[in-house]
């Protein structure tokens, strides 16, 4: 169990480091391996292991680390590239030792991981929706049996529906339906009452639409067919309900700084064009480009305004069937994601009265082709998604941020048996928890003091002592930092134990503060006493702690219901107690 781990982890690494021997070992060892890793040597290879496994078994938490390990191994190289003592071939073995070990091999054994995952499942499952269309065609099975007879380029005529390529908050077609917006929203401002027009998350017939010529009032597909290009002036017709799609100066439902967008006026009624769209490909390889089914990323601009058609992302109230909202964004606002889309289904119609082309809607396709993505299209997209994608929908219960991980003022409830009241938390030794901040807040005064005492050339310790402890703030500071700060720039649902390789650096840098203090900043016997009283007092602290909360650890012995409360040290420690 989690919690298990971190309570026993917290305590055994409290108590069995020696003081004096702890930064010297930890060093020693460190620079024992970098300074072997060239041929010949077997040490470089442990080093090899060590990021293995720091990547491929704890996911991209463990990225962090491997960052730090190869600044450390930056820096190092560095100080040997000024050795003059190596000789050039030697220092070249070194480099490309560290090369070989420290990124050919990981990254190699990386991709080889996910070859032989994605050779083995080829087939669609029940999560392929959070993936790109490209990416779904190329399974067996799900979308590749829905779009195995499609024709590959989009013609005048074709019928096609449009999936926003960001898929955020969750994956969405292009959608429209008879409902209008209401005259006037909730705050009083008023709307086009025009058909509305939104993002959907599930397949649907309302999904459909026709890609029209602006010059001609037909509906389908010409023999040969006319392909649209990059730059390519079209008019999409909503296949069910055959009106426009139109924006216009008028505010968008939930974001008034854009434009609204809807449907507006039957294809067949004559009036001034100001439905017309410019089909921009992003990803083509040059200005002649075919609008090409589930490859092609296109954005979509209107002519006359110059909006973009985006999604928002935000939920339309219930007259809108918390669809999400569909607006559109200047140009000149940015590029974002939210603004492409690509085809996914697609048929070239053929179809001339209303009531035939919606059963050609519902029909399959029929023309043959293949989608085939290559490994390192899978392979890239794959990890973005696993870098940016949010595991729920909501927040979890026992979801937290990284500033509540600091002061530990979140824990999360395992297991509770509804009779005897036992029960089991990932919550960690709050004192070893406040030590370790106590120590990292210690290092880095202490260091401020040192260097601005240096600046004015006042030596306090010694100059290997200052090394020692310029590199064990590297290490263990910069650990810390490193497993910790990029979790404020993620968007995915968190938990406390995002914190644990974080806490870890932090809890080594506790045995590196008690010992530097010891050695020189307590100078006479009485100090030198007292301080050791106070890590004593320290060490009986952190056990007392682990055995006081040792039942929500192993989830025996059950507790009373006061003793319960008892242990409720924190009013945000969600401490699980029955009513009865």
């Amino acid at each position: 169990m989690q919690e298990t781990v971190l309570l026993d982890f917290n305590l055994r690494l409290s108590v069995t480091f020696k003081r004096s021997e702890f930064s010297s070992a930890l060093f020693g060892n460190i620079s024992h391996i970098l300074n072997n890793l060239h041929f010949g040597r077997s040490e470089w290879f442990h080093c090899y292991l060590f990021i293995d496994c720091c990547i491929h078994r704890v996911k991209y938490m463990g990225l962090f680390t491997y960052i730090l390990l190869l600044a450390i191994a930056g820096v190092h190289s560095w100080q040997l590239i000024g050795d003059q003592n190596l000789l050039n071939m030697s220092l070249l073995c070194h480099l490309l030792a560290r090369g070989l070990a420290l990124v050919i091999l990981p990254v190699a054994t990386y991709l080889s991981f996910f070859y032989i995952h994605l050779a083995l499942l080829y087939r669609s499952g029940p999560h392929d929706q959070i993936m790109s269309s490209a990416f779904q065609a190329s399974l067996e099975g799900g979308l590749a049996r829905i779009t195995q007879g499609q024709p590959l380029e989009v013609a005048y005529g074709s019928q096609i529906t449009l999936r926003n390529i960001l898929g955020k908050p969750m994956p969405c077609w292009l959608h429209s339906h008879k409902n209008t917006y209401p005259i006037r929203y909730e705050n009083g401002r008023g709307s086009s009452h025009q058909q509305q027009v939104t993002c959907y998350p599930f397949k649907d017939v309302n999904n459909w639409w026709i890609v029209k010529d602006p010059g001609m009032q037909q509906l389908v597909v010409s023999n040969p067919p006319r392909p649209v290009r990059h730059g390519s002036i079209v008019q999409l017709v909503h296949g069910i309900t055959t009106r426009y799609l139109n924006t216009h100066d008028v505010a968008a439902p939930l974001s008034p700084h854009s434009q609204e967008i809807s449907c507006y006026i039957d294809y067949n009624i004559s009036m001034q064009a100001q439905n017309l769209w410019r089909v921009e490909i992003v990803n083509r390889d040059s200005d002649t480009d075919v609008w090409k089914t589930i490859l092609s990323e296109v954005r979509l601009v209107h002519v006359n305004t110059s909006a973009v058609l985006k999604l928002s992302g935000a939920s339309l109230p219930e007259w809108g069937y918390r669809q999400l909202e569909i607006i559109g964004e200047k140009i000149s606002k940015g590029y974002h994601q939210s603004m492409l889309w690509n085809v996914e289904e697609h048929r070239y119609g053929k179809s001339h009265e209303q009531k035939e082309r919606e059963v050609e809607l519902h029909s399959p396709t029929q023309i043959s082709i293949s989608q085939n993505l290559s490994f390192m299209a899978k392979f890239t997209e794959l990890q973005w998604k696993i870098l940016t994608l949010k595991n729920e929908d909501t927040e979890h219960k026992y979801s937290s941020s990284p500033l509540e991980w600091i002061t530990l003022d979140t824990n999360i409830a395992y297991w509770f048996h509804s009779t005897s009241g036992a029960q089991i938390h990932l919550l960690g030794n709050i004192v070893t928890w406040m030590s370790a901040n106590a120590a990292t807040a210690a290092y880095v005064a202490l260091f401020l003091w040192y260097l601005l005492r240096r600046r004015r050339n006042i030596c306090d310790i010694p100059e290997e002592a200052w090394w020692q402890w310029v590199a064990a703030g590297g290490l263990c500071v910069g650990g810390w930092a490193m497993n910790y700060l990029p979790f404020f720039l993620m968007e995915k649902t968190l938990f406390l134990y995002h914190y644990l390789p974080a806490l870890t650096f932090q809890i080594l840098l506790i045995p590196v503060v008690l010992q530097h203090t010891s050695e020189y900043l307590c100078r006479s016997r009485l100090s030198k006493s007292m301080h050791s009283a106070l890590v004593v007092a320290w060490f009986s602290s952190v056990y007392l702690t682990y055995h006081t909360f040792r039942p929500l650890t192993y989830g025996k012995p059950p507790l009373t219901k006061s003793q319960l409360q008892d242990l409720r040290w924190k009013d945000s420690w969600d401490i699980l107690i029955s009513k009865h």
